[in-house]
């Protein structure tokens, strides 16, 4: 017996490549970061033969350690359909509070590291308790802790930084570094691993993954289906601030110091990430896998562009086209036909 006539796939035959490409594109997000990324790493190492090399690969994967982290953490908020603008000041806040306690107070380093992580989720429960409890939306809840994260950051530690030296040992161990095929890999790059590693499980394996996704894609229908919109949102918010403390950690050891003024530029950074790397900012589509693409992409951009001689303000263009570019092709991507 013949099988029943299927309109469904008489409606497939007929689409054309550029739609079974978007469809492609749709069902797998960190696809498009992928091509880019493999593209531009070949493109710069024929432009200048020092870029593959082994002290250059290890330069741009510790430079990517503390704004991947951060990306982590910002990925889960904007699956939500949000976004964090606070994550950077708050990484610092966290850092500053942990180098304060080990170096001025005598607190050992994991009892100190346990203070960070309490800081981190501070700052992730104020602003989830922000878009929950006082319904702003989460540019403007996090545009203010930005602020206000900054500010009792300068105030606690009165502009001073914390060297290295003035702190225990395990603080700077994250920046130590081993060899890895020719490529020095530090400890941070590992521990970013990990949170990549452990919230992809999360997302992929757990109910609570499939309420952020279902969260991001419409409110409404997550809610008329059983799931506590306001639980999900502030437990993201909250898993934000503890990923932001690992990166405060991650901080510390790259740079051997904890400094009031550093990564002003992290907050935005790690929105870049999360953008080229294929998550939608309407929430509800994207992997951390292709978050950890997009900043490997910014990472690789910066430092392609650098080795090729271009000025400091033509690598900030140059991710600012990315990211425009990113954008565009996620809304040509929304309209695939299903």
């Amino acid at each position: 017996m013949l099988p029943a006539h299927d309109p469904a796939l008489e409606f497939l035959d007929h689409r054309t490549p550029i739609d079974r490409a978007r469809g492609l594109l749709h069902r797998y997000p960190a696809l498009s970061p992928a091509i880019v990324l493999v593209v531009s790493v070949i493109v710069f190492g024929f432009l200048n033969d020092r870029f593959w090399a082994p002290g250059n690969l290890s330069l741009i994967t510790q430079q990517v350690a503390v704004v991947g982290t951060l990306a982590v953490a910002q990925t889960l908020v904007i699956l939500t359909a949000g976004i964090d603008l606070s994550v950077g000041s708050a990484m610092v806040l966290a850092s500053m509070v942990i180098a304060q306690v080990t170096s001025a107070a005598g607190v050992p380093a994991v009892p100190a590291l346990m203070i960070g992580l309490v800081v981190g989720l501070a700052t992730g429960g104020l602003n989830g308790l922000l878009v929950t409890r006082l319904k702003l939306p989460p540019f403007i809840a996090t545009l203010g802790t930005l602020n206000i994260f900054l500010a009792i950051t300068l105030l606690y530690s009165r502009g001073a930084t914390v060297r290295g030296a003035e702190m225990p040992s395990l603080m700077t161990w994250t920046g130590t570094t081993f060899p890895v095929f020719g490529v020095r890999i530090s400890t941070g790059v590992l521990l970013m691993l990990g949170a990549y590693l452990l919230v992809a499980l999360v997302l992929s394996r757990t109910a609570w993954g499939t309420h952020v996704y279902a969260v991001g894609d419409d409110k409404d229908a997550a809610r008329l289906s059983g799931i506590s919109v306001n639980r999900v949102l502030l437990s993201v918010y909250l898993s934000a601030g503890a990923i932001l403390a690992l990166a405060a950690w991650i901080q510390i050891g790259r740079s051997n110091a904890a400094s009031p003024n550093v990564g002003v530029d992290l907050n935005l950074d790690s929105i870049t990430a999360v953008v080229i790397g294929g998550t939608s900012l309407f929430g509800g589509r994207g992997t951390v896998w292709g978050t950890l693409l997009g900043a490997l992409i910014v990472g690789v951009f910066r430092n392609g562009l650098s080795l090729a001689g271009l000025d400091v303000l033509y690598q900030t263009l140059a991710v600012g086209v990315l990211v425009i570019i990113a954008v565009s092709l996620d809304q040509w991507i929304r309209k695939v036909r299903k």
